[in-house]
């Protein structure tokens, strides 16, 4: 294998040889500092991790401070935050192609511990990283926790969820979807999107640096591996598998999606499976922390049909809600999905995808059909799954709403009388919709309207779950106000799912 492409473990007799920091390659300059977007690690396994690190040292400009070259990036991984225990380095090329960005996937480490992790260009040094790789299937683990995020739009707030969420313990971040928000700026917000509408592999290049600009974002990165899936704002709003937001489906997959795509992967610590190919990347992936937990990660954007009797707004469900050729998964993702849920022998079984699954009016009898309640066929395969193939602790982890919410999912969908088949906790934005309330009169109304909804607030943060075999334990962390910077966070309040015991405890 050439340099250009190694990536290598050092035996422990070049280990100890290998230096405390990484090797300088002096004739290469950067006009800036090259490593303004930090590092991230993503994708854990056993074994490996994903790091990740893109070159930009001048953010904006027309090639971004770097040449229509290649660039080697060195990066070492350590035992210890200190770094002076390495046990794996190797370079990567960064390549005009790619955005100048580096996704080293790593193997060969021990399964549950945590490792640290930095870059190298010439006399430039990256942040330092820290990381966790995953339990061994078989292995038996007390505890895992994890945060999960969505909807950071930027001009609605500052990233102040993602500074408390890298002072958290956390083996896993989870990403719900809607990292950018593609539309043009707006001048009356607390920061203003960069340029216009993203259309082109520039556009949307250009959003994601100023997103990971955000010091606190960076912070949360660095602080603990994630794993990643898109909504629909990384693309367009509401686009629904070849239909590209403009209600046309049959309309011929274009180069903005590619370009959209592409910007998302570069930006991502995501593995070489998930490079797109042509119009699609795939994104759908599972996660096992050990005898505990599986944690399947959907993409409900990608391969979904048209929403039916679509309005962009709430609507009452016309006939096709009930078309059994619908789908919100795909028939691929679907079959992937019930495979793992009926064979995983694990104690948890979580499902975190992007939009809302239990049924929810928002006014009476009228619905959103961007959400499973326009996939009724879709989602009654997924309940049947869940009761047939007696699917042990099934919890589901969704994200897009905006608003914080808890719901119960009954044997029979919305009647509470009925017994519960599995739960469903909704996490609200880190931005989206700026400071909000805690209640409202349109919480009040769902739920009212919804008796299998417990939780409302409409007010920022993430959700905090901490798993155990007796206890699912999900603790709503939210702020009072996002549209300056550096609110503190609170425990709003804390919900529980005994194990054996199906359905909602507040705590």
């Amino acid at each position: 294998m050439t340099w250009q492409r190694r990536s290598f473990l050092l035996s422990s007799v070049s280990a100890l040889a290998c230096p405390n920091i990484l090797r300088a390659r002096p004739l290469f300059r950067f006009p800036d500092y090259p490593f303004r977007l930090g590092v991230a690690s993503g994708d854990p396994s056993p074994d490996g991790v994903v790091l990740w690190t893109r070159l930009i040292p001048s953010p904006f400009d027309e090639f971004y401070g770097m040449k229509n070259e290649a660039v080697e990036v060195e990066w070492q991984i350590a035992s210890d935050e200190a770094m002076t225990k390495i046990i794996a380095a190797g370079s990567q090329l960064a390549e005009p192609v790619k955005a100048h960005s580096v996704h080293v996937e790593v193997f060969g480490l021990r399964p549950h511990t945590f490792y640290w992790y930095r870059f190298r260009v010439g006399s430039e040094i990256s942040p330092k990283g820290r990381t966790r790789t995953l339990p061994l299937p078989e292995m038996s683990v007390d505890t895992v926790r994890l945060g999960v995020v969505s909807c950071q739009k930027y001009e609605d707030g500052f990233f102040t969820g993602f500074r408390h969420l890298a002072d958290e313990d956390m083996d896993l971040i989870l990403h719900l979807g809607d990292y950018i928000y593609e539309k043009g700026g707006k001048f009356n917000k607390p920061r203003t999107h960069r340029g216009k509408t993203c259309r082109t592999i520039e556009d949307y290049r250009n959003r994601y640096t100023q997103y990971k600009m955000d010091d606190d974002l960076q912070a949360a990165h660095a602080s603990h591996p994630w794993a990643v899936s898109f909504d629909d704002h990384e693309f367009v709003n509401d686009y629904a598998g070849a239909d590209e937001g403009n209600g046309d489906p049959q309309d011929k997959l274009t180069a903005r999606r590619s370009a959209a795509y592409q910007a998302y992967y570069e930006h991502m610590p995501l593995r070489r499976f998930c490079i797109p190919v042509r119009h699609s990347m795939r994104l759908y992936r599972r996660f096992r922390f050990g005898n505990l937990l599986s944690v399947n990660v959907l993409d409900t954007r990608q391969y979904r049909t048209e929403q039916p009797c679509y309005n962009g707004k709430q609507t009452a469900r016309c006939e096709e809600v009930f078309n059994k050729e619908a789908t919100i998964l795909g028939k691929n993702q679907e079959r992937w999905l019930f495979k793992n849920l009926t064979e995983d022998k694990v104690r948890w079984n979580a499902i975190a995808q992007q939009v809302i699954v239990a049924p929810r009016q928002l006014r009476e009898n009228m619905y959103s059909m961007d959400k499973w309640d326009g996939y009724e066929v879709a989602r009654q395969r997924l309940f049947h799954t869940l009761r047939v193939g007696k699917v042990l602790n099934p919890i589901i982890l969704s994200g897009d709403n905006h608003r914080h919410s808890a719901a119960d999912i009954n044997m029979r969908p919305g009647d509470p009388d009925t017994p519960v088949l599995a739960s469903e906790f909704i996490g609200g934005s880190i931005t989206s919709r700026g400071d909000g309330f805690s209640m409202t009169e349109y919480g009040q109304r769902i739920l009212n309207l919804n008796p299998h909804f417990k939780y409302f607030c409409d007010q920022r943060g993430y959700m905090r779950c901490i798993i155990t075999a007796k206890k699912w334990q999900t603790d709503y962390r939210i702020m009072d106000y996002v549209e300056r910077a550096g609110s503190p966070i609170e425990t709003r309040v804390s919900y529980a799912i005994e194990h054996g015991h199906a359905g909602l405890t507040k705590l």
